[in-house]
């Protein structure tokens, strides 16, 4: 007597025998930051991103979790399917570039009043203040179109509700949490870096006529 896997079951366990979660997490990543420094030309701004990307992370695991702690005291342990797996993965990778599109978003403003001349703290809270509407309307617009993952039912409906409540769980941390560790740490990381003793040099004033 003997067993196998059939279907999704067989495709998962062959992609286990590929390059793991970890690499895949790890290149993503690193494509990020190499992409984020080209565009800002700095090899310190990319850390104001992508360390806000673990609050998305954070809230995705945490829904879930929450999730399946509270169908898990109305239904059976083994009805009970949230969990980690790979659907909630993808949403994780998902939520890599979407919680660095928020940070994206702060970080340029915050970077261009920098070099405008303004004090390192002005320009972070000035480009937080700018961006704070957009951001939110972004965010609660996918949100909102990925309910009905959320809600899913039917065949299939599990991977669905699983990939919907990571990306839903990260996008509000994302949207609630991260818009005001963003400007702090965009703060810390030019500290860090040494941007914070350089002023930008601003525009020269214009010389009044007989001076």
């Amino acid at each position: 007597m003997g067993f196998d896997y059939m279907g999704m079951s067989f495709q998962e366990k062959k992609a286990q025998e590929g390059v793991s979660t970890s690499v895949i997490f790890g290149f993503s990543l690193l494509f990020v930051f190499l992409i984020l420094a080209a565009l800002y030309e700095s090899w310190s701004l990319p850390f104001s991103v992508l360390l806000s990307t673990p609050v998305a992370i954070f809230g995705a695991f945490a829904v879930l979790w929450l999730r399946r702690f509270v169908l898990g005291l109305f239904e059976p342990a083994y009805m009970v399917q949230i969990e980690n797996d790979v659907f909630s993965q993808i949403g994780l990778v998902m939520l890599i570039g979407l919680a660095a599109k928020n940070a994206i978003l702060i970080v340029e403003f915050a970077k261009d009043e920098f070099e405008k001349g303004k004090p390192l703290v002005d320009a972070a809270l000035e480009g937080a203040r700018l961006r704070l509407r957009p951001i939110l309307m972004t965010s609660f617009a996918f949100i909102l179109g990925c309910v009905p993952l959320w809600t899913a039912s039917g065949a299939g409906s599990v991977a669905r509700q699983i990939m919907g409540t990571a990306v839903i769980g990260g996008m509000l941390a994302a949207s609630f949490i991260g818009i005001f560790l963003i400007p702090a740490i965009f703060y810390l990381v030019e500290k860090v870096s040494g941007a914070g003793r350089q002023r930008a040099p601003g525009i020269e004033p214009v010389p009044a006529e007989g001076d």
